[in-house]
């Protein structure tokens, strides 16, 4: 019941910040934001702060993570892939919103963890793998939706290949000066719009693998 009440008290401090629908409270109500958290900074786990997570990752702040959510309009859909698994937060929340979630991590070690959590948390419906994600993952594309959880400088053609028709697709993107914004994608017709959303700050993307 307390931790209960944790959850229901951060999306009450989110939604302060940025009004949230009710199947995105729901899925913050529903996943314990402390099983991601590294021990020592789990009497911060339910406060709006980003925390170091190892590896020179972060697991982004519950304000952000709602963002990204809520912009990806990923209710009810079928299947979501993610760039960028991290701690597996963010997985986790689309896990309570889509029927499949597909999460890949280039970092070998920061993967290990999310399967343990996911497996701790009896998240069946979350399938990850280890892999550069700017890749995608062909063998269960097309998808839905399309997250990044790390800034990219542009996205790769081959993501929205990987894209349904009416996906969407969320980004964080460097611009100019070093600036990094939200940019949320939409495939019509085979042509792809963008719209910027809002500031952000996320580790960079990087190439390859790390075991």
């Amino acid at each position: 019941m307390i931790k209960k009440r944790q959850r229901q008290s951060l999306v009450e401090n989110i939604d302060k910040k940025f009004k949230l629908e009710p199947y995105i409270k729901e899925a913050f109500i529903a996943v314990d934001r402390e099983v991601f958290v590294t021990s020592q900074f789990a009497h911060l786990a339910y406060s709006l702060d980003a925390l170091p997570l190892g590896a020179s990752q972060w697991i982004s702040s519950p304000l952000t993570v709602a963002k990204m959510t809520q912009y990806l309009e990923a209710d009810g859909v079928n299947s979501i892939l993610e760039v960028g698994c991290g701690s597996g937060y963010q997985a986790a929340i689309l896990s309570q919103i889509a029927h499949r979630v597909f999460t890949i991590e280039r970092i070998n070690v920061l993967l290990k963890d999310a399967k343990k959590r996911f497996s701790t948390l009896a998240m069946h419906n979350i399938i990850a793998r280890f892999d550069d994600g700017q890749r995608g993952w062909k063998q269960y594309a097309p998808f839905d939706r399309i997250l990044f959880s790390a800034t990219a400088k542009k996205v790769p053609d081959i993501l929205f290949e990987q894209l349904v028709e009416g996906g969407i697709l969320v980004a964080p993107i460097e611009m100019e000066k070093g600036k990094h914004k939200i940019v949320k994608y939409k495939k019509m017709k085979g042509q792809i719009s963008s719209e910027i959303l809002g500031d952000c700050l996320f580790v960079p993307i990087l190439d390859g693998t790390q075991k």
